[in-house]
């Protein structure tokens, strides 16, 4: 549905460093940075755009798409390693379907930062 999405980042240098190591098992990587901020996504395709803010930005949840369960948990780790905070462990979200499985952290400005594959196992 959306072409790419914007965040404000309090710390502009904290954001991009968390979002680069944590979104890297997804094959997510810069696809493009200028003086505005940076775009990250996959194939040269900015999906994601950062930049410096001064407001605080209100709390969003978003979620990136992986195509393995090995992708969301290399994802929870990556993340975590990164600074975030966890919100949530890899795992089965029966809640939604059979088949969502979702890893949650928190991240640099307090979002709620998740993979997840909507995939059956191999």
């Amino acid at each position: 549905m959306f072409d790419h999405i914007g965040l404000g980042a309090s710390d502009y240098e904290a954001s991009k460093a968390f979002f680069l190591r944590a979104l890297a098992p997804l094959g997510v990587g810069v696809a493009m940075e200028g003086p505005d901020g940076i775009g990250l996504g996959k194939n040269g395709k900015p999906s994601l755009w950062l930049q410096q803010a001064a407001d605080k930005p209100a709390r969003l949840h978003l979620a990136f798409a992986a195509d393995s369960r090995q992708q969301v948990d290399a994802f929870y780790r990556a993340a975590l390693d990164a600074g975030a905070t966890d919100n949530g462990p890899p795992g089965i979200r029966a809640h939604y379907h059979p088949n969502y499985y979702g890893a949650f952290v928190i991240g640099p400005d307090g979002h709620n930062i998740e993979a997840v594959c909507q995939k059956a196992p191999a």
